[in-house]
C-alpha cells in the first residue's frame, strides 16, 4: 500500500542533531555574555533561549564550514539589541551583591586569600561596568569568550581594525580604572 504524500512520515531532520552538536557546548558562553549584556540572570536566560530558537529556525540557511560560534554570537547580540532590555535600556545597579553562588565556587585557603579574591573580582567587575557598551562587548568576546578578532568583527559587523581599536581602548580603560582604585587603597 502506498501512503499518500501528506501521510508519509516526515523525514528525519539530520541538521537538528548537527545543530545540537554545535550549539549546546556554547550554552555557558552564550549565557555569560547574555548576563553581562542584560545585567539580569532572568533576562539572560530568556535571551539565550530566544537566541537558540532563532538559530534553530535559521540553521538551514547556515553555511557548513563557516564559523558557527561567530554566527550564533551574532544572533545573540542582534537579539539583545532588538529586545526590550537592549543597549538603550536604563541600567540598574543592585544594592546587594549575591555572594551565595560566588562563595560556593571559591576555594577557601585562608580568610585573607578569600578577601583578596573577592576584592579583585569586585574591582574588575566594577571597572567593566564603567565601560561603554561597544567596549564591553569586545572585551567580553575577546578576553572572556576568547573569540578571534576576525570572529568578533563578524559578530559585531564592524571592520577588524575597529575591533582591534576597541579592544585596545577597553583594556586601557580597565587598566586606568584599576590603577586609580589601587592608588586609592
Amino acid at each position: 500500500m502506498t501512503l499518500l504524500t501528506w501521510k508519509r512520515p516526515a523525514p528525519e531532520n539530520v541538521q537538528t542533531s548537527t545543530f545540537e552538536d554545535l550549539a549546546m557546548p556554547l550554552a555557558p558562553s552564550l549565557y555569560n555574555v547574555a548576563c553581562w549584556l542584560s545585567r539580569n540572570p532572568s533576562d539572560a536566560e530568556d535571551l539565550v533561549q530566544e537566541t537558540y530558537l532563532k538559530a534553530l529556525r535559521g540553521f538551514p540557511a547556515f553555511e557548513p564550514g563557516t564559523n558557527f560560534k561567530a554566527w550564533i554570537f551574532r544572533i545573540l547580540r542582534n537579539t539583545y539589541l532588538t529586545s526590550r532590555t537592549g543597549l538603550a535600556a536604563q541600567r540598574t545597579i543592585p544594592l546587594e551583591d549575591d555572594l551565595g553562588e560566588l562563595e560556593a565556587t571559591i576555594d577557601h585557603q585562608t580568610p585573607e586569600m578569600h578577601l583578596l579574591r573577592l576584592s579583585d573580582q569586585a574591582a574588575l567587575h566594577a571597572a567593566m561596568e564603567k565601560l561603554s557598551p561597544p567596549l564591553l562587548e569586545v572585551i567580553l568576546l575577546c578576553d572572556v569568550e576568547e573569540l578571534k578578532y576576525k570572529e568578533i568583527a563578524t559578530v559585531l559587523d564592524v571592520p577588524i581594525g575597529t575591533v582591534m581599536s576597541r579592544i585596545a581602548r577597553a583594556r586601557a580603560a580597565l587598566r586606568e580604572t584599576l590603577q586609580t582604585w589601587e592608588a586609592r587603597a
